[in-house]
């Protein structure tokens, strides 16, 4: 994995404020809220362990984050002004690349459909990022990824500890560490709004559903994949692949 949990969890940065910082932390969060109506119900009974609808509302979740933050990762490579916002674009992109792979791979062995695209939400984030540089894209970069991959942990713990299924299990396992490698490497960038990316992981927002969930794959598209860096130094978790 890239980095351990201990040594991630435990750095934390400060930062400069963003002033439109508001506007986009809180969209991308939201592909990443509980929307199952019974998330305890069972859909499926595979050999790796039922599978309820809180498990598969999570692999689709994690496909959701790598698609609209992989093309951030790309963009930071590419806009970082400082080494430090060009690694993290590196950590992304890397990271992002490597869990969609075990993603895919986990939602084919339990026939669970997976999206093409983020969240109208994520895509509207998305969107707002592609028009800033500098200093400022930058910064709403770092914060908003922070307070995503920050609200996201709690979502990755919840699954972890009630799943049945050994696949979504490692799943989480591997989300996990992804998750606090990014956390790690935007709060390297000193560029952290901690009151607002705190602040934003505690609010939840009161949306449509269709604005917190990606759009269905359309029948016949083909598959959007994640590509690995040629310096790529991560790789799906063997359990998981």
């Amino acid at each position: 994995m890239l980095v351990s949990r201990k040594a991630a969890g435990t750095l934390f940065v400060g930062g400069a404020l963003s002033i439109t910082l508001g506007s986009l932390v809180y969209p991308s969060m939201l592909g990443v809220q509980k929307v199952s109506s019974a998330p305890e119900r069972i859909v499926a009974t595979p050999a790796t362990g039922p599978l309820t609808e809180a498990d598969r509302d999570f692999v689709v979740k994690v496909r959701s984050a790598g698609l609209w933050e992989y093309p951030v990762g790309q963009r930071a490579i590419k806009k970082g002004t400082t080494k430090a916002v060009r690694n993290a674009g590196k950590h992304l992109v890397d990271g992002d690349a490597s869990l969609d792979a075990a993603v895919r791979n986990v939602a084919n062995q339990l026939g669970i459909t997976l999206p093409n695209q983020p969240s109208p939400q994520q895509q509207s984030f998305e969107s707002r990022l592609n028009k800033e540089s500098g200093k400022q894209f930058a910064t709403d970069m770092a914060t908003t990824v922070r307070a995503t991959n920050g609200q996201f942990l709690t979502t990755i713990a919840s699954i972890r500890s009630t799943t049945r299924n050994s696949l979504v299990r490692a799943l989480a396992d591997q989300a996990n560490d992804t998750v606090l490698d990014h956390i790690t490497v935007v709060e390297e960038t000193g560029l952290v709004d901690f009151t607002q990316a705190l602040a934003q992981e505690t609010t939840s927002p009161n949306l449509p559903a269709q604005n917190l969930t990606p759009p269905p794959a359309v029948a016949g598209e083909p598959q959007v994949v994640l590509t690995p860096p040629a310096n790529s130094t991560t790789s799906p978790s063997p359990t998981v692949g």
